[in-house]
This record gives structure tokens, sequence and C-alpha cells, in this order.
């Protein structure tokens, strides 16, 4: 659990929103309104910041996050748009709809929000003070919803402070959110309904001249992380390893692993090592192929707050490739 902090609530005023925007340019975490449900802002180029916002949810898995941004322009800079999606985003952008779109090379998002894809979900919402906000802190938000995991979204300033008073530095107080339900996830190509929410089926399949097909739940579709094996590394990991076997490269963790070539932390930090957790992972199979060897050794990593989220990826990325 994250040491507790105090939790400021600011006025979506000049003061208030340049006070928030400073907190989140030093990586921390502020709750702001949308029109659908308060969102847990993050930046979403800091890895540190995007581990954050993991770990004050309680979150067990590193699912993919959705971007917030203020217009189309800034959406072009981190993701390739293509017609489908210009035609959606010019009928519901500003607006409750996420799309799931390829992501540009260099455009400076960190993997944590992605979980190590090649796409990246984005919203402008269309929430004024959600848009000075942004507009503010200059950059890209990730922004899942600001409760504790498995909780209900909240709509309210006070629903934020209720899950995660002492774990976030502010709320951005902009009164009731209108809509109370997440944004509609939609993949443009081909056009798939990740997660129906307020956007009728209609009104998407009439902008797009078609009929959508459906993913069930956005996990499924945008985030093959729930499949037993995904983001592996071209080496095979070896998990719980407290020192390698010949040939292995090892991933250390905490001050027990001095001779570790890489490590998560150092020190032992699970903010630390989530933060560092897809980086690690790839320079261990740059390593690995260097030398010729087809095994990573990773240390034991504790089961308790982020722990399970990293361990929840390691383990599937040590999973029996099908």
């Amino acid at each position: 659990m994250p040491m507790p902090v105090e939790t400021r609530t600011f006025g979506p005023d000049p003061d208030g929103l340049a006070a928030a925007a400073a907190l989140l340019r030093k990586g921390e975490l502020v709750a702001f309104p949308t029109e659908t449900v308060y969102g847990l802002g993050g930046d979403a180029r800091s890895d540190m910041a995007v581990a954050r916002i993991f770990e004050a949810k309680g979150r067990p898995r590193f699912n993919p996050l959705i971007v917030h941004l203020p217009d189309l322009e800034a959406a072009r800079a981190i993701a390739r748009i293509g017609p489908e999606a210009e035609r959606l985003a010019a009928a519901f952008w500003p607006g409750p709809l996420s799309l799931v779109l390829p992501l540009r090379a260099g455009s400076g998002i960190s993997d944590l929000v992605t979980a190590g894809l090649d796409t990246v979900a984005i919203r402008i919402p269309a929430h004024p003070v959600a848009q000075a906000l942004l507009r503010a802190f200059g950059g890209p938000l990730a922004a899942p919803s600001a409760n504790m995991s498995g909780k209900i979204s909240p709509t309210r300033p006070e629903h934020v402070t209720e899950g995660l008073g002492g774990r976030i530095a502010a709320v951005l107080d902009g009164g009731a959110c209108a809509v109370g339900l997440e944004s509609t996830i939609l993949r443009p190509d081909p056009p798939t309904l990740l997660r129906p929410r307020g956007i009728p089926a209609q009104a998407l399949e009439a902008c797009l001249g078609g009929p959508l097909a459906t993913g069930g739940d956005a996990a499924k579709p945008t985030a093959p992380g729930q499949l037993s094996s995904h983001y592996a590394p071209g080496a095979q990991l070896r998990l719980l390893a407290r020192a390698p076997e010949p040939g292995e490269v090892w991933i250390g963790f905490g001050r027990d692993c001095a001779g570790a070539e890489l490590t998560l932390s150092a020190h032992g930090d699970l903010v630390e090592a989530a933060a560092n957790l897809f980086a690690t992972l790839r320079a261990a199979d740059a390593l690995a192929a260097a030398r010729g060897t087809a095994r990573i050794a990773v240390a034991p990593v504790p089961e308790t707050g982020l722990g399970r989220a990293i361990n929840d990826r390691l383990r599937r990325a040590a999973a029996p490739r099908p």
C-alpha cells in the first residue's frame, strides 16, 4: 500500500488548475472530472506516474489505460488515425468515446499505459474542467476511473476522496459528472465495439456506414495480456530465481541480488519495479540474444501490493508458448 499522503481538493479556477497541473508534472496523481466519471490522471509519458496509478487503485493487472487528450491534433501526435477513426472523431469527439488506434513510433507513451501493445486507447473528453486541466498540463494524461479496483466508479469528488483519499495528491472538483458511465470503446479498423456504454451502437454504425463486430469485454481484444502467454520476450523466463544458472541473464529485485546484471529495483521498491518492468524485460531479451542464450532468470518479487500485478505479468510472460 502506498504511504499515506495529504489529498488536497482544488477548485476549477485558474489557481486550482495551475496547482493540479504542477502536481502532474512532478509525477503525482490528480483525479479530475469528465462527462462520464472522475478519472485518476497521471502523466502518460512517465513510467513512475503510471505505476503509481496502478498502485493507488490496487489494480492487480497491467491492463491498458485510456489516454486523455485535448484535441485531435494532440491525438495525431501519438496515434495513426485512419479514415474510419477520422469519421468517428468528427462525429463524437469531444465526447464519451475512446478509440483504440495504432501507436505512433516515438510517441513517448509509457509501455505501462499500453501494456506493451502497439495500440493505444485515446479519448478527447468534452468536460470543460477536463479540457482546462489537459491544456494547463500540456501533455497526455493516462486516466482510468478514480476508484479502487473493482469498486463503483466515482461521479462526484467526494466519491473519489472516500476511496482514494490519502493515496493520491489531489482532486480537481468539477461537481457531479453528467453521464455516470465509462466511455464507449471502439476499434475503428476493423470496426469493432469493445465496450458498449452510452453511445448507441446504431449511431456508431450510421457514422461508419456499416455494422460493427463486437468484442465483448474490452480486456479481450485490447489487452491480450488476459491470455495465458503474451508479451513474452524471445528468451524463456524462469521465475523465483534466487541465483542464475549457467548462461542465464539474471534480473534481480532487492538488495539480495547484488550480482544481477539487471534489476527491477535494487532497493526492493515495488513502484520502481513496476515502472521498470517492460524496459527491463526488453533489455534482458536483447542481452540474451546477444549472448546466444535462450533463458532469463527473474528473482522473486513479493506477492503484495503492486507485486501482484508484476508477478501476474511475469507469469504470463513465462507461460508455455502456444
